[in-house]
């Protein structure tokens, strides 16, 4: 509970008062006795009184062996309830890091459309990571998230480091710090039931921007996956992009020359310059399926 500025502090609890106490054991309004209580003195504003002051009314003595009535303690031995019991407060699982899957079952491959995942969807600005990701998450037959990068650096306002501007320091420490906080998500995610898919364009030749922080905060359960379209694609995609998520052709063609270098990384490569946001799921669907009967090591 708060107090406005400069009103006096609420007193300590008495016993009896806390604040479980039930509220017909507050304090009386003004006006108002408690049974049993003696009257109010008489005040007087004038002067002297002329004749004799009222008498003060006589009570019969308290027998020595009754006690005088109190206000019960409060019993020691009774536990106060817990808070998480009146306010619905639900314990979750703690997230720990996501295992490499294990051997499909005897009984067939898995089922990657109700399997609980962990994706990492890899690729240049314009390949239609977002896109597709949501387009995924969204038509699982199990609890899905989606979790981007980018909308995650995007939390800070006041001081955000925009890498458009330089890759210095700060941009690399708010990137860092917001890949961190999606890998914490997406085990906890993992933890309560819900799979995952993130999206990041992370680059092979690039220590810092690199899958090791992914598999660092996610753990080695984790799928990459490349979606790697055509330059021409990623240019025309990128210039239907606003404000800071749009880039210069110059910028866009380098990260794509960039990209080029998952080519024989053994990582899977999704080339869907001719796929549109649907065909490009069913894509990774399956490539999913291949991963999870043969899981990569990287």
């Amino acid at each position: 509970m708060q107090h406005a500025v400069g009103s006096p502090l609420p007193p300590p609890h008495q016993p009896g008062q806390g604040p479980g106490a039930d509220w017909s054991s507050a304090a009386p309004h003004a006006g108002q006795q408690h049974p049993g209580a003696h009257p109010p003195a008489p005040v007087y504003t004038g002067g002297a009184p002329s004749g004799p002051g009222p008498q003060a009314p006589q009570h019969p003595p308290v027998p020595q062996h009754a006690p005088v009535p109190q206000h019960a303690p409060v019993p020691q031995h009774v536990p106060v309830p817990p808070a998480h019991d009146t306010t619905g407060h639900v314990q979750l699982p703690q997230g720990d890091f996501v295992p490499t899957p294990g051997p499909p079952p005897a009984t067939g491959p898995v089922d990657p459309a109700a399997a609980p995942l962990a994706v990492l969807l890899i690729g240049p600005a314009g390949a239609g990571k977002t896109s597709v990701a949501k387009y995924w998450a969204d038509h699982r037959r199990v609890p899905t998230a989606h979790i981007s990068l980018d909308d995650v650096r995007e939390w800070v306002r006041s001081g955000f480091a925009d890498p458009q501007s330089g890759w210095n320091d700060h941009s690399e420490a708010q990137y860092r710090l917001a890949r961190r906080t999606c890998g914490f998500a997406a085990r906890n995610f993992l933890a309560n039931g819900i799979s995952c898919i993130l999206d990041d364009a992370v680059f092979p030749d690039r220590p810092v921007v690199g899958l090791g922080g992914w598999k660092r905060h996610v753990g080695p359960g984790l799928l990459p996956v490349v979606l790697l379209p055509g330059l021409e694609v990623v240019l025309e995609r990128n210039a239907e992009r606003s404000g800071n998520r749009r880039l210069t052709d110059e910028e866009v063609a380098r990260i794509h020359g960039r990209m080029a270098g998952w080519y024989g990384s053994g990582l899977p490569i999704i080339d869907n310059s001719q796929l549109d946001v649907p065909a490009t799921a069913r894509v990774l669907d399956d490539v999913l399926a291949r991963l999870l009967a043969s899981p990569p090591k990287w």
